[in-house]
């Protein structure tokens, strides 16, 4: 449960502008919750935001090692790596969400 509580309150700062502070509050969930998705999740946009690409990159490929058969998740990686810059593994994420769809 204290998970949850966190990551509101990383969401609530997240919302409020405060990404440096979210950042610190979702990094201390996943040092008790090292597998909690969401959180990685979130630190892959709230990085992306901050201009840390390679911090976002490790967060958004860990949700995919997390979340293996989830298209989403690669769809979000491809957008990670995009805006990092890195259009070839963006591209490579995105076959691969596509292919999980059938597509």
């Amino acid at each position: 449960m204290e998970s949850h509580k966190l990551y509101d309150e990383a969401d609530k700062l997240k919302d409020a502008g405060k990404l440096d502070e979210a950042a610190g509050k979702l990094n201390e969930l996943l040092a008790a919750d090292p597998n909690y998705t969401l959180a990685h999740s979130a630190l892959a946009v709230i990085y992306t935001r901050l201009k840390k690409p390679e911090d976002a990159i490790r967060h958004a490929m860990r949700v995919c090692e997390l979340e293996p058969n989830d298209p989403f998740s690669f769809t979000a990686l491809s957008v990670t790596f995009q805006r990092a810059g890195r259009i070839p593994e963006a591209e490579e994420a995105m076959a691969r969400a596509r292919m999980m769809q059938g597509m």
